[in-house]
């Protein structure tokens, strides 16, 4: 997996998701695209892959597509309408591409060639953790009752999504 931080400027998503998805298939690779201020470090990007990919061996994947599967793991939900806050919209966006599989490199570069790429800026390296905390229903309480840092909390509500089935 490889990721590519970014700003994103999007006048049509559909259109983005279509180029997108386009990218992925000429080079072999899954493309997902997140609003970073959901994103709680390139772990919890990681683990979502991977359970999706366990997911979808199971044949117990919820979405169709690979992308939208990682997605619903990443959000921690089993809902793609909600999870879907998750991802990119119209308008400026700071972003995180992920790229799995094929060729991740020749996929991304591409994607730097889309028009509304804005340049790559450093997304991930401080969290937003209020907007994580209520994206993912991790109450103050719960994190002083804790050593764990919030991406660890994050993680594991992505990784419950899997026994809530």
């Amino acid at each position: 997996m490889e990721l590519l931080e970014c700003t994103l400027a999007i006048d049509d998503l559909d259109s983005f998701v279509a180029d997108l998805g386009a990218i992925g298939e000429t080079h072999g690779t899954t493309l997902q695209a997140f609003d970073a201020r959901y994103v709680a470090g390139p772990h919890h990007l990681e683990r979502a892959v991977e359970l999706a990919d366990r997911s979808i061996e199971r044949g117990e994947n919820v979405a169709r597509d690979r992308a939208v599967e990682i997605l619903l793991y990443a959000a921690g939900r089993r809902q793609i309408d909600r999870a879907l806050e998750m991802g990119v919209g119209e308008g400026e966006n700071r972003a995180v591409v992920i790229a799995d599989g094929g060729d991740e490199a020749a996929a991304l570069e591409n994607v730097r060639e889309l028009t509304a790429f804005g340049g790559t800026a450093t997304t991930l390296e401080s969290p937003d953790e209020e907007t994580l905390q209520e994206f993912f229903e991790i109450p103050d309480r719960e994190r002083a009752a804790t050593d764990a840092s919030l991406g660890a909390l994050v993680r594991e509500r992505v990784a419950l999504l899997e026994v809530e089935k």
